[in-house]
């Protein structure tokens, strides 16, 4: 089974070294894959990688416990709705300053999440001569790992108690070909209706999966002989206290659907304008590789003619070139209005995605593109495309080999793919040409 990457939180009040320490893990250590831009800071949280472990590090503002101002009240909900996230918190406490009395109503919160704790003392810049980390086993949270954030000491060990507390990863279940499918999209667009009813008149459901954190469900579906697994972001921070943060934390519940998922069902409000969120969620699923389907949910409220769906495709093809290329689906979750048909469409984009073309008809497309359209001169040299193969599946992957790699210019190569989509289609799949000369000169 796909799982989830698990999630870590920085917990503490304000002023205790969590950015630095945050930046120090994220951005500096030679292990960390990617950076991940957040919804409303710069860098709300990135994926790491420490010991062959990846996990997701989430940062949070700093608690105040004292007062009730609204900015403090806003940043207390989003440290509960990370903390709800998290399947281990680091508590970072300052260690110059010594044990504050709001670290210990912090150490009280925590203890009630129930998720493992690691007490980090920082800006303990003196080590290993300074022992001021050791008044920290006050708070009752087990031993005290001291660090300098600023400098890296000690941030060995922090990671290190940190993949220790991750959680196994389950061995591959028998169903190799079950396909994941994550319905994402904004908060309150219909997603949790949307999937109800999808699964509420399937009476194929075979069983209910727990995921890998304790609030989503994965749930496989048996459709014309094929387990398609829905991974369901929809019922997320259900708790009236938290429902401020829904938006905040959704990047993140987002990108860890995307990551497991094969064919992602992005579904949107059609009685809304399309939002650019709605954009850049579709741009992330498809920059990832996954299969996508445009789910326009609530068609049943939209005031419509015979051009209305017409004209709604168009504006979104209008707004993301890409989607050009990508299904549209006009659904009603409370009517059941067209629902059905989205477990088709999942089949028919995955097959899509999976499609291997035979390496003659690919050179052969490319010939006749070429003959069409030469490519341009680069230097005062003719560029030649001498042959070509699709390397990957998954999304379909093409390499094309040419005396001049650098001579390929976007715009060419635009056209090629848009010469490949009027050949094979691929209709709700990334394409992906890569262009290489005789060293292996490489250009995405």
């Amino acid at each position: 089974m796909k799982r989830e990457l698990p999630a870590v939180a920085v917990i503490g009040r304000p002023n205790v070294g969590k950015s630095t320490f945050f930046n120090r893990v994220i951005g500096r250590r030679v292990a960390i894959v990617e950076d991940v831009p957040g919804v409303t800071r710069d860098r709300n949280f990135g994926r790491a990688e420490w010991a062959g472990h990846h996990f997701y590090l989430i940062d949070t503002g700093g608690i105040e416990t004292d007062t009730d101002e609204p900015m403090a009240v806003a940043i207390r909900r989003q440290v509960e709705a990370a903390i709800e996230e998290a399947d281990v918190l680091v508590f970072l406490v300052d260690g110059k300053a010594g044990l504050h009395p709001v670290d210990e109503k912090i150490a009280e919160m925590l203890r009630r999440s129930n998720r493992p704790v690691i007490v980090v003392v920082n800006k303990m810049d003196r080590l290993p001569e300074d022992l001021g980390h050791h008044d920290f086993w006050a708070l009752g949270l087990g031993e005290p790992i001291p660090v300098s954030a600023v400098s890296g000491k000690g941030s060995g060990e922090v990671l290190d108690a940190i993949v220790a507390h991750l959680p196994e990863t389950p061995p591959e279940l028998a169903e190799d070909d079950a396909l994941y499918v994550a319905v994402i999209g904004k908060p309150n667009v219909g997603k949790s209706s949307f999937i109800n009813r999808l699964l509420g008149e399937e009476r194929m459901v075979v069983s209910d999966v727990a995921g890998t954190t304790r609030d989503s469900i994965d749930t496989p579906l048996r459709y014309h002989g094929r387990t398609l697994v829905f991974i369901d972001t929809a019922g997320l921070r259900r708790q009236a206290r938290i429902e401020e943060s829904l938006e905040y934390y959704s990047a993140l519940r987002t990108e860890r659907a995307i990551e497991r998922a094969d064919v992602c069902l992005l579904v949107i409000d059609a009685t809304e304008p399309v939002h650019v969120q709605d954009l850049k969620i579709a741009e992330k699923a498809w920059e990832a590789g996954c299969g996508l389907i445009v789910v326009a949910n609530k068609w049943d409220l939209v005031e419509k003619d015979e051009r209305t769906a017409v004209a709604y495709e168009q504006h979104l093809r209008e707004r993301a070139r890409f989607l050009e290329w990508v299904p549209v689906l006009f659904t009603s979750a409370l009517s059941g209005q067209r629902v059905r048909r989205a477990l088709d469409l999942v089949l028919e984009v995955a097959a899509e995605r999976s499609r291997r073309v035979p390496t003659s008809e690919v050179t052969d497309v490319v010939r006749a593109l070429a003959e069409r359209q030469p490519p341009p001169h680069f230097r005062g040299q003719p560029v030649k495309l001498l042959y070509a193969t699709q390397a990957a599946v998954m999304p379909p992957t093409f390499v094309i080999f040419t005396n001049q790699p650098k001579g390929i210019t976007e715009n060419y190569l635009r056209y090629l793919t848009n010469g490949f989509r009027e050949a094979w289609g691929f209709a709700g799949s990334p394409l992906r040409i890569r262009i290489r000369g005789r060293r292996e000169e490489d250009r995405a």
